[in-house]
């Protein structure tokens, strides 16, 4: 494999092109809001904005938001906290041209959640997903693994990491979501209320 591959990802529309664990892939594939999802599988979430800020996008992005080539768009990346532990990194880019009536809050959403917003407004219309195996050397996994780090956190030895992404439109401007998915996601089981407990007790 060239080394400049290793910074781009093959993204597929099947699942089954990835070949993810079977512990992994209900979470690639699941639809509706990630964020109810996690929030359904911890006691305690919060999204941890790392930064937004305009940047130069992913090669492997440039296409599919409208760019003949890698350019400058507005970013956001983000890790999704369960119980404190990271379970995934998610990373948004927006191109420079989409306006403030496009995506009215994304420049004021800290560390509120975009999918809530994304799947609250009826405007919104959605992509399909799709999927992709990033290794080591790609720039999500990267700063993934810088940010898992920074906690001593960081999973070293895992060159493989399992990845999704969506593209979401709203009037004519474009927003693509990754979302790439960290060891402490496989983890997670889900919560049961204490009052589902006291009424069974």
């Amino acid at each position: 494999m060239r080394p400049g591959s290793l910074r781009q990802a093959q993204w597929h529309a099947h699942v089954n092109a990835v070949d993810a664990p079977p512990a992994l892939r209900h979470w690639l594939t699941g639809g509706g809001s990630l964020t109810a999802r996690l929030k359904a599988h911890s006691r305690a979430f919060r999204v941890q904005c790392l930064h937004q800020e305009t940047a130069r996008c992913l090669t492997d992005e440039a296409a599919i938001i409208g760019l003949h080539r890698a350019g400058r768009v507005w970013e956001r990346d983000v890790l999704l906290r369960c119980d404190q532990q990271p379970a995934v990194y998610g990373h948004t880019v927006v191109p420079m041209q989409a306006t403030a009536t496009d995506w009215p809050l994304f420049s004021g959403l800290g560390e509120r959640s975009l999918g809530t917003t994304l799947f609250g407004d009826r405007m919104v219309r959605r992509g399909e997903l799709e999927f992709a195996r990033l290794r080591a050397g790609h720039p999500l996994v990267q700063r993934a693994q810088a940010a898992l780090a920074l906690e001593g956190r960081a999973a070293p030895g895992q060159a493989l990491f399992f990845a999704r992404r969506c593209l979401y439109q709203r009037h004519r401007g474009l927003l693509l979501v990754t979302e790439l998915f960290l060891p402490a996601v496989l983890e997670l089981a889900p919560v049961v209320a204490t009052e589902t407990l006291i009424d069974k007790a």
